[in-house]
Order: structure tokens, then sequence, then C-alpha cells
């Protein structure tokens, strides 16, 4: 079967006064955080590996024999671990249908199952006849590209490309991806080279919703598994966020505006942490990552030091006592997170090797300096206490505050 696949893969070879729509009948999705112990001892590790699959994966995009070379990399490659905190969403796949945990990002936009739970094919299955691979920070897929049923949040899309996992890694416990990111990003994934629609591409040409948005909700917990998010997709859930929208451009910036990437600055009350620089908003990244010169900065502003277990920041009592807001300006608008909020949810300390009275900080390292044009990464760190929406018409993306974003979770 192995040698028959490579030889199969031989063969093979807008601006920030746009207004987000506000749309009732929305598709919502629920989404649950879930905490795995198997990569917990390396979370800066994953994040970090991630950022550098982000950034390779742009520079990497229209490369002659790329998909070749990746996948012969890739069966070469060490067993990875699983990243150690996730959102997942139950999807539907097939008639009668499958149901799959899966990872929600929008660093990625191919959907793919099989990871845990097998893939069978139903009437509705269509093999394509492609062969489909995608890498991850903490991990990579191969395996065949098919059209199929998928459902969720009360729609059908009638035929959705997914890929059906014949070899992944870094992927214990959960059966694939929904990739809801730009739709460039599945160029040169498959064998074909062709893009792949994303599941909010075919479910709005299906008319199922009216807008190619997908709004992010979560909500800081201090449990290891719980269902606490949901996804919108056709427009933001105006129940979720208090305040107004407030809607920026994509950064013109490369590689950042690949994905959902904006300019921010960063400052630690009137410390400025990060001069205005393009990033990425990414589901799929835990923590906050700077640049190491801003992470430097930060560092010596709040007095921390490096925790050798845990691999995050860490500071006393009556440093934390001291802390300022930390400040996410993003297009004339402040966004920020209290001294509480930049901490990692003590209830979980030890379950990624501290001690119970830990103060550990959720921002870390990107590995980078800045100026390389994707100089942070605002995870769900930060997501958890915003409200995001995501354009994939206007190209944008919006924020607002939510009743979260000055609670007292950790």
């Amino acid at each position: 079967m192995f040698t028959q696949l490579i030889a199969t893969l031989t063969l093979a070879l807008y601006c920030a006064a746009t207004p987000v729509v506000v749309r009732e009948n929305l598709v919502k999705l629920p989404i649950a955080r879930r905490f795995n112990a198997t990569g917990s001892s390396k979370l800066v590790e994953l994040d970090r590996a991630r950022a550098v699959a982000l950034k390779n994966s742009v520079k990497s995009k229209h490369t002659s024999g790329r998909f070749k070379s990746a996948v012969r990399a890739a069966i070469g490659n060490e067993p990875v671990t699983n990243q150690a905190t996730i959102y997942t969403a139950a999807v539907q796949v097939g008639n009668p249908p499958t149901t799959f945990d899966l990872i929600v990002d929008t660093g990625s936009s191919n959907t793919w199952v099989g990871a845990t739970t097998p893939f069978a094919a139903t009437s509705t299955t269509v093999d394509t006849g492609e062969i489909v691979f995608v890498e991850y920070g903490s991990g990579f897929v191969l395996g065949n590209q098919l059209l199929d049923q998928v459902s969720f949040g009360g729609i059908t899309i009638p035929q959705q490309g997914i890929g059906s996992a014949l070899l992944s890694d870094g992927f214990q416990g959960v059966d694939g991806i929904i990739g809801i990111g730009p739709t460039d990003l599945t160029l040169g994934t498959t064998s074909d080279g062709n893009e792949v629609p994303t599941v909010t591409d075919n479910a709005f040409t299906a008319g199922l919703i009216g807008a190619r948005q997908v709004g992010v909700s979560f909500e800081p917990t201090t449990s290891p598994s719980i269902t606490n998010g949901e996804l919108s997709f056709g427009g933001p859930d105006t129940s979720k966020f208090t305040g107004s929208l407030h809607t920026v451009p994509v950064t013109t910036t490369s590689p950042a505006n690949q994905f959902f990437g904006v300019d921010q600055s960063v400052t630690l009350g009137s410390t400025t942490i990060l001069p205005t620089t393009a990033g990425i908003v990414d589901t799929g990244t835990t923590l906050i990552l700077l640049a190491s010169d801003a992470l430097a900065a930060y560092q010596t502003a709040t007095g921390a030091v490096l925790d050798q277990t845990t691999g995050l920041l860490k500071i006393t009592a009556a440093q934390f006592a001291a802390l300022p807001n930390l400040n996410f300006n993003i297009g004339g608008q402040t966004f920020s997170l209290t001294p509480n909020a930049q901490l990692w949810p003590r209830a979980l300390n030890t379950a990624i090797g501290g001690t119970a009275d830990d103060i550990l900080l959720i921002v870390s390292d990107l590995g980078t300096p800045s100026g390389e044009g994707l100089d942070f990464i605002d995870g769900f760190a930060f997501l958890e206490r915003f409200y995001t929406v995501f354009d994939s018409d206007a190209n944008t993306v919006s924020f607002a505050t939510t009743s979260f974003t000055d609670a007292t979770s950790n």
C-alpha cells in the first residue's frame, strides 16, 4: 500500500471603514476547549514550531516540485507531539454520517479526517484521484483528496473537498482539522496544485450562509476540557460581544498577509514592547507569541524569569501586583489584557510541569526577530478575551470586547 502510494505521488506530480454586516439566521457550531497532556510539557516549543511552519508554507507555496519534495521529507520525519491546547468541533461526513472531532484552525484551510476515527466511504463519497499533503507545526497529513457531504451547525454542504488520512502524525486524540483560513492557503496542498474551496466558501456558494464571514467566540476557563466556544458562519453573533466591532484590513505585509494578518503595536502600560508591525491572529496557536526582541523587552519590563520546566515566563507575587495591562493597538483601537488575563491558568500549572502556586505568563517567544513580516501571533490566549470576525470577502478582521475581557479567571 505504501509503495503504491509513493508510486502515485511520483506520477502525481479592505479598508478600516469596511463594516461587518450583522446577519440573522447564522450557522452556529459549538466548539470545545481540550487540554492535551501529551503535548503539555512542550507548550512553547509546539507554538514556535507552528510559527515556523506557517512562515514556510508561504515561502514554498509556489515552489516547483514542492509537493513531492515535501512528501518525501515528511515521510522521513521523526514522530511529533500533539498540540497542547486546542479547540475542536464535531463535524459529520458522509451518508450515513460519521462524526469527526476536528481542530478549528484559521491558520490553514484544508479540511481532513481520519487521524483517529477511520474514514469509511459512503454513497456520497467521490474520489478525486488526487493526493493531499499538508504540514503543520504539530505534524502532517498525507491522504486521498475526496469530495463528500459535510454537515455541521444544521447545514449540509453536498460536495466539500476533504482529505482522508492515509498517514498522519501529531494528531493523537483528534480526527483531523476543519480549516477556515484564507482559501489561498490550499494552493499546492494537493497533487494537482489547485485551490480547494473551504467549508466557508462552499457554504456561501450553496446559499447556506449570506457572507464568507466566520465569527469566533472563546471564553477563558480553568478546566482542561469544556465546551465554551462557538463559530458563527455567515456573520458575527451579537450575543457574544459587547460594544461595537472594530474592523481593520488584512495587512499588506508578507508573509502575514497570506493569513488573517493585521498590523499592531504592543505596549505594556506606557512602555512600547513592539512598534507597529505585521503578524497574525490564529486559533491554532495556544499562546501569544512576540518577536524575540519584543519578548526580551516584555521580560525586562515585567522582571520575569524563564521557567526551565514549562518554558514559560514566571513572575513573583509582588511582580504580578505591579503588572500593567498589556495593550494591543490595532487600527487606532486598543485591546487590553489585564494582569489576570496575562496569566496561564493556574489550575493547569501542574499539567504543564509547573507547581500549583507558580505565576506563569502566556506571552512567549516567536523565536525570530522583528522585521520579518510576521512578528507576532495573537493565539487564543488573546482570542479568549476578544470576539473576532474573519471576513474572506472584504479581507478584513474585526475585534470586539466581551463579557470576559476583564474577567478574573486565572
